[in-house]
């Protein structure tokens, strides 16, 4: 019996629709080994069971140590434009014990209670984003709206001062259009975000003794002031990366949902009608099921095998890389019925696009917050919003980790500046 031919990963086209791809591997090739476009061999984990699983082993760990090729291990942190060693310690490259104590430090920014008091901040941001250009008629989505909207909330959250936070948009916004370059601006914008944030450590460890404050990079520093053992290195990187990765997923996350709302206008009408009558229901539904149908993080972050073992009947050996496709587990059929449509009412969606197990995404309910926000004034101020540009020309951010638009051109009738 003949099958159909491997599909080739990791090309524009596969960026632009990497699911028919990934329903190939589901089926011929769950556990499959490929070179990825760094020249490292890797393994894909694309199945729903075996991601979940392979998420919450620990012979899977997260330290680049394991594997000597990794580009981690050379002295990369994965993040763009940045190699130096000292920003390995947070919480994306390290386990348990380390990984425990950094952990149970920063989830205190992102309990349910600190969340719900963000919201009116969120509600603000968002509206004074949006009163940029409703009088105009058009804008690019991503850049006007998607991109600093999450900017500014963590700015905020980790007690950047307001008249700092647009340098930081202008830094992010740089390695956000030209994100995996590693040198000219790129490069220049992650060494001026880092040393603002070492910078800002450091007036704020001496601020302390004069004032409290509630954010979280005070948070850590009272934290190794009282004997939590972190270090201001520490601290800088967990700032840093808090910083990188929670703005970018929420940036897709509003771009990819929006985006596909306006793909599917019976399901954009219903969510509008919705949000119109006051409901809450449907828009956190339906953010969930944006999140497991086209969501933010395409793979999860390395992991590498400290033992042989076996995930989805296919032995993998100790020292190799493995990348569990989150977008690919999402739209398994095995799963999710009808996976591959979209269905803002959908129930049973215990997707796994923030992760599962100890390194579940901790920024997740901010990104939730933000993404209801986003939707519901979108859907509200901006009624008859459309898509300015023909989908195929749209082009997608290429990567391995994040999947995103690169631009969203919008049109819509103009609206007015709230008072």
């Amino acid at each position: 019996m003949s099958t159909s031919p491997a599909p080739e990963l990791f090309t524009w086209e596969f960026a632009s629709d990497p699911y028919p791809a990934y329903a190939w591997l589901r089926e011929h090739a769950p556990v499959h080994r490929t070179k990825l476009p760094s020249g490292v061999e890797a393994w894909l984990v694309t199945r729903y069971a075996d991601a979940r699983q392979a998420l919450a082993d620990q012979r899977l760990s997260k330290n680049p140590a394991h594997h000597d090729e990794s580009p981690h291990a050379k002295g990369k942190t994965g993040i763009p434009g940045e190699r130096k060693a000292e920003l390995m310690t947070h919480l994306l490259n390290i386990d348990p014990p380390d990984h425990t104590r950094l952990r149970r430090l920063v989830s205190k920014a992102f309990t349910p209670r600190r969340v719900a008091e963000f919201a009116p901040r969120v509600q603000e941001l968002t509206d004074r984003l949006m009163d940029e250009f409703v009088e105009r008629g058009s804008a690019d989505l991503i850049h006007e709206f998607a991109f600093p909207l999450p900017i500014y909330a963590i700015c905020d959250l980790l007690g950047v001062p307001p008249e700092d936070q647009d340098d930081f948009r202008d830094w992010a916004g740089m390695m956000i259009r030209h994100g995996g370059g590693p040198r000219g601006g790129v490069a220049r914008s992650v060494k001026k975000m880092r040393g603002y944030l070492a910078e800002l450590i450091h007036r704020k460890r001496e601020g302390l003794r004069q004032e409290g404050a509630e954010d979280l990079i005070s948070g850590l520093i009272r934290a190794s002031d009282h004997g939590e053992h972190l270090t201001e290195n520490e601290a800088a990187a967990m700032a840093f990366i808090i910083l990188f990765a929670g703005f970018e997923t929420t940036v897709n996350l509003i771009g990819n949902g929006v985006y596909q709302l306006l793909r599917h206008p019976e399901q954009r009408e219903r969510l509008q009608a919705s949000v119109a009558a006051g409901e809450t229901g449907l828009l956190e539904t339906g953010v969930e099921e944006l999140l497991r149908y086209d969501g933010p993080v395409e793979m999860a972050t390395w992991r590498y095998a400290t033992q042989a073992l076996t995930v989805g009947g296919q032995e993998i050996p100790a020292g190799d890389p493995v990348l569990v496709v989150l977008a690919a587990a999402n739209r398994d059929p095995e799963r999710f019925a009808d996976p591959d449509t979209l269905d803002l009412s959908r129930r049973d969606s215990q997707h796994l696009g923030y992760g599962h197990g100890i390194h579940y995404c901790l920024g997740a309910p901010l990104a939730r917050l933000e993404g209801q926000a986003a939707l519901a004034t979108l859907l509200t101020r901006l009624p008859d919003l459309r898509l300015a540009a023909d989908p195929a020309e749209l082009r997608w951010r290429g990567g391995l980790i994040m999947r995103g638009l690169r631009t969203l051109p919008v049109d819509f009738t103009p609206s007015v500046r709230l008072p």
